[in-house]
């Protein structure tokens, strides 16, 4: 016969309660899937919900019309471009007198420019000759006078030509300036016939180191004393060059004299020993 259980102090359990069983943890069986499922790993590069961009389909090339080939635009476009540029510095090459195939010659450039004229080292003048108008001066030194002018030689000289010391010596790169009066109260002086000189005539200049610089009239010109061009006469140093000026026009007075003054241009061409 079954023992009863001694009753327990406090409240009794129901007996269904009593009669239950203890619960079994029983395992699933292989491949069954319990839980939630994982969240789908993302793809790396991309949001896992947008779809991949479509790649674009290569374009075919244009295919070119039967019995004609495809220019290459390119090409003479480019040769164009060099042909131009060609054209525009022979060009200023001609206009500046530059040998463009020798430009860039290392013996070319080493070498001093050619010449078509002599230059000669510097000198003082000491007499001046101008066969054409029968001129036969000593020269002496002048320089500036005390308003800012090239001064000219005292009257008492006025058979003499006055050589600007602040300017080249005759024969030197540069324009060499020679002053002289034209006349005096007593009558003419050293340069009275300078407006009478031709383009070609020849002006010589005896130097100190006993040679004699040969000059060619370029031109024979008339300025106004207030708008001689100051450049011109003094700022020319392309080549060696001779300035023989004078006064001339009409007769104003005062400290002005003549209204107009006579320039002769002339270049250096030949020298020799005097």
């Amino acid at each position: 016969m079954a023992r009863r259980p001694t009753p327990m102090s406090g409240p009794r359990m129901p007996e269904s309660v009593l009669r239950k069983r203890p619960a079994q943890i029983v395992a699933p069986p292989p491949g069954t899937i319990t839980g939630p499922l994982p969240p789908t790993p993302a793809a790396p590069g991309r949001h896992p919900f947008r779809a991949p961009h479509p790649r674009p389909k290569p374009k075919d090339p244009p295919r070119p019309t039967r019995g004609k080939k495809p220019y290459p635009i390119g090409l003479i476009a480019l040769a164009l471009l060099f042909l131009g540029l060609f054209v525009v510095a022979m060009g200023i090459g001609a206009a500046i007198n530059i040998d463009l195939p020798n430009l860039f010659d290392r013996k070319a450039a080493d070498e001093p420019p050619p010449r078509s004229f002599p230059v000669l080292d510097p000198s003082r003048p000491e007499r001046l000759t101008i066969p054409s108008i029968k001129v036969e001066a000593p020269i002496l030194d002048v320089g500036l006078a005390t308003d800012g002018s090239v001064g000219v030689p005292p009257l008492r000289r006025h058979d003499e030509a006055g050589w600007f010391d602040g300017g080249p010596t005759p024969g030197q790169f540069g324009p060499a300036l020679i002053v002289g009066h034209a006349d005096t109260r007593t009558g003419p002086s050293v340069f009275y016939n300078l407006a009478k000189l031709k383009p070609g005539q020849k002006v010589e200049v005896l130097r100190a180191d006993h040679s004699v610089a040969v000059f060619e009239v370029n031109s024979v010109e008339h300025f106004n004393k207030g708008k001689l061009p100051i450049a011109r006469v003094y700022g020319d140093y392309s080549r060696p060059s001779l300035r023989l000026m004078t006064c001339g026009g009409d007769w104003v007075g005062g400290k002005t004299g003549y209204s107009d003054n006579i320039i002769v241009f002339a270049s250096l061409v030949d020298s020799r020993k005097a």
